[in-house]
């Protein structure tokens, strides 16, 4: 038994009736507009259309090759953490801090421990430009960045400050971000030109139990893909793959895919905010996908679905191809449902029951007593 659960960011479908004040515009029809010629027939042909244009609790106007529906994040918070964390079973009430400005006494009690100062970024971006790289070179201050999801990055260009410090120095302030409720902290090592020297390393938040803990600890492999080992600070994941470009991802799911073993493979595929670009992302997994599929069986659970960055609180689409199904799954009130569907195609329950947040998105069929694999 094993399922794959694929995240694209950023994918949206935009929303009538949010509850956070005026309707919300699609960012995939926005894309769509913008990039006239942008074709997805794979997502398309799995009901990508049906979510599109909102029929997802009437049966498809076209044939489906997955059930297909929406879904609202019901965690408090505007990041793509707690909706990374919603999909595995947990519901903030508390969104993590957006400050708009750093505390000076948090900044002050990372500076003493780690013996160093900081040359604090003013833009929200984290982008280095020739300034702060110049600036940087030149005092040896590693550069900290508040971005607008609240997030820390500390960049530093390896010749002046070591990878192995830089990433001690993160250390630190991810021991010292947890009371502040910081979600992430981010080691960005970059080349004189600004460039990213390599993948960024970024400490999260430790989160409550997620349905990744409950598969792990049956003895099923949970391999992370990207930046989900991040995401949830190792907890659950058995083994993490890191990889740099979209690419290297969809060939480690290939890769791992063609191992007969149970579990889950889940992987976060970011695609580039530029209109064009993404475009030409989504083109590029859309017929990475049509070549997949055909090396999957009737009986594996394959889960696709979206975040928006959680900025505008868009409804996500979400696909699930299992057994021949395709039903319509209608407009589901919490992203754990992805959580759930985990927890029900593997057996797990908690105290003897099913996993408690979140209803399973379809029907399997299993026989009386059945505890997974």
């Amino acid at each position: 038994m094993r399922a794959l659960l694929i995240v694209l960011e950023p994918l949206g479908v935009g929303s009538a009736n949010p509850g956070f004040g005026l309707p919300v515009p699609s960012s995939l029809k926005q894309l769509f507009d913008e990039v006239p010629d942008l074709e997805l027939p794979t997502l398309f042909k799995l009901g990508l259309g049906e979510i599109v244009t909102g029929n997802v609790s009437e049966p498809p106007q076209r044939t489906c090759a997955a059930s297909y529906g929406r879904m609202t994040q019901r965690s408090a918070g505007s990041d793509s953490l707690s909706a990374l964390w919603e999909l595995a079973g947990i519901i903030l009430g508390c969104p993590f801090a957006a400050f708009e400005r750093l505390p000076a006494e948090f900044i002050t009690a990372i500076e003493r421990e780690s013996g160093i100062e900081f040359l604090l970024n003013c833009s929200s971006h984290p982008a280095i430009t020739p300034e702060l790289s110049n600036e940087h070179q030149r005092t040896g201050r590693p550069i900290l960045t508040l971005d607008p999801e609240g997030n820390l990055h500390i960049a530093a260009n390896p010749a002046v400050v070591p990878s192995d410090r830089l990433l001690q120095i993160c250390r630190v302030t991810r021991r010292h971000s947890d009371k502040w409720r910081i979600a992430q902290v981010s080691a960005e090592p970059f080349c004189c030109n600004g460039a990213p020297a390599c993948p960024p390393v970024r400490l999260s938040m430790v989160p409550p139990r997620t349905i990744l803990n409950a598969l792990s600890e049956k003895g099923l492999p949970v391999e992370a893909i990207g930046g989900i080992n991040d995401a949830f600070a190792r907890s659950g994941i058995t083994r993490s793959h890191a990889t740099f470009t979209r690419a290297e991802s969809l060939s480690v799911i290939e890769r791992l895919w063609r191992s007969p073993q149970n579990g889950l493979v889940f992987a976060h595929l970011q695609h580039p905010g530029n209109s064009l670009r993404c475009a030409r992302a989504f083109e590029e997994f859309d017929r990475w996908l049509a070549q997949f599929l055909n090396q999957t069986e009737p009986e594996d659970l394959i889960l696709i679905t979206g975040s928006n960055n959680g900025r505008n609180r868009e409804e996500i689409p979400v696909l699930v191809r299992y057994d021949g199904q395709a039903v319509p799954l209608g407009l589901r009130n919490t992203l754990a449902d992805v959580a759930a569907t985990l927890g029900a195609f593997f057996g797990i329950s908690e105290h003897g029951r099913p996993w408690y947040l979140g209803e399973p998105l379809i029907t399997f069929h299993r026989p009386r007593g059945f505890n997974g694999p």
